[in-house]
């Protein structure tokens, strides 16, 4: 275990960190903790300094405390809880296509993809024990089949794998970026394009908002992220335009369309974290259309596609289409 500027105790299951005397003034609390190798995650240190277990010369403080010399940090061991048994439900799945190594399931907006710390129902994966008794284990008991994931707001195509064996051989192919996922998008406005090359690339690094753990930003030392995109159309709403896009992934970072969308200042309409305040639409208007892999046993390239949602039909059928040159809005900074 090693904290810079600062000496360890370890006793018992509690660690006492004292900082260094020259120290005069340090990072926040909760950043100088997420950095240090304590073998803890960034979430469980905020939530135990917010519940007021983690504590500085033995009072509670806030995660924004400024650390300073001879500090003396006191963290107790981390309350280990018996996970709960995920059960099967009965609910509704729309299977795209089913054989004895795998399923490819269209997932509806507003559900989980696996259960979470008290979350353990209405999930896909409590869905998919329900329809098969047969899913693969992987590396997490408590995401059996599932190889890859949606966030809870966007719908779309998700292979779930059966066994083991299939498991891996697709978890390779999308570390290997051998899949190909495309997905469809209403944004806000009309993104830059140019005439001569309808292919738009946002090569843009991504990382972990630094007070925010539940946003990325854009940032030089964050991992590397690519999205491509063309206009399938431009519309309007009254005096607001937006525009439809045909958008592929070449890597998968958390919330990647959303926050390079966002980057251009075309965040997708619908998005309560990286978009406005305020939107006409019903939902995250981003959905998993089109999924293409190589199936593990019959080695044959498997393509699938989904049309668009209602919800994304009917929020088009409200606007007038709009034909003029993009806008060329490009307002980085913000997201850096």
């Amino acid at each position: 275990m090693e904290v810079p500027d600062a000496s360890v105790v370890v006793e018992g299951e509690t660690k006492k960190i004292v900082i260094e005397p020259q120290v005069i003034v340090g990072d926040r609390l909760d950043k100088f903790l997420a950095s240090s190798k304590l073998g803890m995650s960034r979430a469980v240190i905020l939530n135990m300094i917010k519940d007021g277990k983690i504590t500085v010369n033995g009072k509670e403080v806030k995660g924004s405390y400024k650390i300073r010399g001879k500090d003396e940090i006191l963290i107790p061991p981390v309350e280990k809880k018996e996970p709960e048994e995920i059960r099967p439900e009965n609910i509704p799945l729309e299977i795209v296509y089913e054989d004895d190594q795998l399923i490819v399931v269209n997932k509806p907006a507003g559900m989980m993809v696996h259960c979470s710390p008290g979350n353990y129902s209405g999930t896909l994966v409590n869905a998919l024990l329900h329809h098969t008794k047969t899913l693969s284990r992987g590396e997490d008991k408590d995401r059996p089949g599932i190889v890859h994931r949606l966030d809870r707001d966007t719908s779309g195509l998700m292979v779930i794998a059966k066994d083991d064996a299939t498991h891996q051989h697709l978890k390779e192919q999308f570390q290997s970026r051998k899949t190909k996922k495309k997905y469809a998008a209403i944004v806000n406005g009309i993104p830059k394009s140019d005439p001569l090359n309808p292919i738009t690339v946002i090569d843009r690094p991504i990382a972990r908002h630094p007070k925010d753990i539940n946003k990325m930003v854009i940032s030089e030392d964050g991992k590397d992220a690519v999205t491509d995109f063309t206009i399938t159309k431009s519309f309007a709403i009254q005096k607001q335009k937006y525009s439809l896009l045909d958008i592929q992934i070449h890597t998968g970072r958390t919330h990647q369309i959303r926050i390079h969308l966002s980057s251009l200042g075309h965040p997708l309409v619908g998005d309560p974290i990286y978009g406005k305040k305020k939107s006409e639409g019903d939902g995250l208007y981003l959905v998993a259309k089109n999924l293409q892999f190589t199936h593990p046993i019959k080695l044959e390239e498997l393509k699938f596609s989904i049309p668009l949602p209602d919800t994304f039909t009917r929020f088009i059928s409200r606007g007038k289409e709009v034909k003029e040159a993009p806008s060329k809005t490009d307002p980085y900074a913000e997201f850096m």
